[in-house]
């Protein structure tokens, strides 16, 4: 294990996503089995996403499937990443929290975040539009304050008098609100890691302490992918990037289909342009070589915590590597640690 890692906490995305010929029930019931797992391999948290109308994501409801996870785990920090706040009210975002945090006290996490509907469509369902986010600081501060005192004389009980610790989803002008709110920023390489790492220089610098964070708290996400070798990691990789590039030019995020079937598919110029950009920039290959990205890092952000998403057809693969993960970052004792102690 090299220097680094032994200093940067873990933790998991689960964004359930759909494989082909996958109900969306056995993809939310495979959430809440993950999240049992990564407790046993000793992750920090266990969150889940928001998606509407996406035939490849089944997790639309991100509280409720919050609550099955914490009701299948005893000890995992579970959170969301993230509630999209523009799509809702802050005070049901408040109540929904706030009995989350009361059902399973101390183990509750609030990730926010500021995306609308992926559609026009989905957006007139759901009773807002691309306006909405505009108003995100005051979103925001009202969710917020019903976890203090209220508002207006409207109380969000049970959330009130309740500290659940709030985190901010953030690219780019994202990192300076968090800093501004006393939040921990959770921000992704999205436009490369030189502009991540700009963002996370200006948060830092930023900061304002307040009651939600006393200081600066950077949880770094991405895809993290073991196996036994560097062109088997990455094979593992292309569902997502085909899926992604699915998305970009039809409008949707398709099902996960095998990666075999991808390698023959014959891609418009414009689906192999972004299906390539969506390979680059993840952390993949045998141990040796994800120790050696995964230092690098945390060396260049400064990160206090990785938030692995990693999104596969084969789930006994992906599974297997974030088992290989934990072993790897020292959450989880080695076959040969475990035979050592037991002697």
């Amino acid at each position: 294990m090299t220097s680094a890692l032994p200093t940067v906490r873990f933790s998991i995305l689960d964004r359930s996503r759909v494989r082909r010929e996958q109900t969306h029930s056995a993809a939310l019931r495979d959430t809440v089995e993950f999240a049992r797992l990564a407790e046993e391999w000793g992750y920090h948290r266990f969150w889940v996403s928001e998606h509407h109308s996406v035939p490849g994501v089944a997790g639309s409801a991100p509280t409720v499937l919050a609550a099955a996870a914490a009701a299948a785990t005893t000890r995992i920090r579970i959170g969301t990443g993230g509630v999209m706040l523009p799509n809702h009210q802050p005070l049901i975002v408040a109540e929904q929290f706030g009995v989350l945090e009361s059902l399973y006290p101390g183990r509750i996490d609030m990730g926010l975040g500021r995306s609308v509907g992926f559609t026009d469509g989905v957006r007139r369902a759901l009773g807002h539009d691309k306006r909405d986010a505009e108003d995100f600081d005051a979103q925001l501060a009202e969710l917020l304050d019903y976890f203090e005192h209220g508002r207006n004389g409207v109380h969000g009980w049970p959330a009130e008098g309740l500290r659940v610790p709030a985190f901010l989803l953030a690219t780019g002008s994202g990192a300076d609100r968090a800093a501004a709110f006393g939040l921990p920023l959770v921000i992704a390489a999205v436009g490369g890691e030189d502009r991540m790492v700009e963002a996370i220089e200006r948060y830092r610098a930023g900061f304002q302490a307040t009651v939600w964070g006393a200081e600066p708290y950077v949880v770094v996400s991405g895809s993290v992918v073991i196996a036994d070798t560097t062109e088997q990691a990455h094979r593992l990789l292309l569902p997502e990037a085909w899926s992604n590039a699915y998305s970009r030019t039809r409008g949707e995020f398709p099902t996960l289909i095998p990666p075999a079937e991808i390698e023959a598919l014959d891609m418009t110029d414009r689906e192999r342009r972004i299906f390539e950009e969506s390979l680059l920039g993840h952390i993949h290959g045998t141990e040796d070589e994800v120790a050696d990205q995964l230092e690098h890092l945390v060396t260049r952000t400064g990160a206090d915590e990785i938030l692995v998403h990693t999104s596969t057809y084969d789930r006994a693969a992906r599974l297997e590597s974030h088992r290989r993960l934990a072993r790897l970052t020292g959450l989880l004792a080695s076959d040969a640690d475990r035979s050592g102690a037991a002697v």
